[in-house]
C-alpha cells in the first residue's frame, strides 16, 4: 500500500563534516566565467534557393550523362535545363530567393550540351558525306564498266 503525498517523510539530514566529493561533482564552479553578450545568431544569407534554380543546375549537368536513356537522350535534358533556368531567373528577380548563380549554370551548361550536339552531328554528317563520295567514287571507277575506245 503506498503512502500519500503528503504524509511523506522529509528526506534525512546531510551528515555533519566534509562531503566525499568525486571528481567533476563540485557543488560550484571552480572558476567564474566572464558573461559576454552574445553575438548574432546565425542566420541564413537572404532564404531559400529557388527550387527551378536547382532543377536547372542538376539537369544541365545530367545532361551530358542522360544520353544512356532511349527515348529523352541528353539534348531533351539540356532544353528542360534552360527552360527552367529562365523561368527560375524570373522567379529570382521577383522573390529575391537564393539561386541566381545556379540558375545561370544551368541555362550556359545547356547551351553549351546543344552546341556540342549540333557540333557532333555536323562533323558527323561531313564524314558520312566525304567517305560516301570516297567509296561510291573510287566504286565508280573501278573498272566495273568498259571506257569507250574512240576509233578514228
Amino acid at each position: 500500500m503506498s503512502t500519500p503525498p503528503d504524509q511523506v517523510p522529509p528526506p534525512p539530514p546531510p551528515p555533519p563534516g566534509p562531503q566525499t566529493q568525486i571528481a567533476g561533482q563540485q557543488s560550484a564552479p571552480s572558476t567564474a566565467v566572464p558573461h559576454v553578450p552574445a553575438g548574432p545568431a546565425y542566420t541564413p544569407a537572404g532564404g531559400q534557393t529557388n527550387n527551378l534554380a536547382v532543377v536547372s543546375f542538376v539537369a544541365g549537368i545530367g545532361s551530358f550523362f542522360a544520353h544512356i536513356i532511349p527515348g529523352i537522350g541528353g539534348a531533351t535534358v539540356a532544353l528542360i535545363a534552360i527552360v527552367t533556368g529562365f523561368m527560375a531567373r524570373g522567379q529570382i528577380k521577383g522573390t529575391g530567393e537564393q539561386g541566381m548563380w545556379m540558375a545561370n549554370a544551368g541555362i550556359i551548361i545547356g547551351f553549351v550540351h546543344l552546341a556540342l550536339i549540333f557540333i557532333v552531328v555536323l562533323l558527323l554528317l561531313f564524314v558520312i558525306f566525304v567517305l560516301g563520295i570516297a567509296l561510291f567514287g573510287i566504286a565508280a571507277h573501278s573498272g566495273s564498266t568498259p571506257t569507250p575506245i574512240v576509233s578514228g
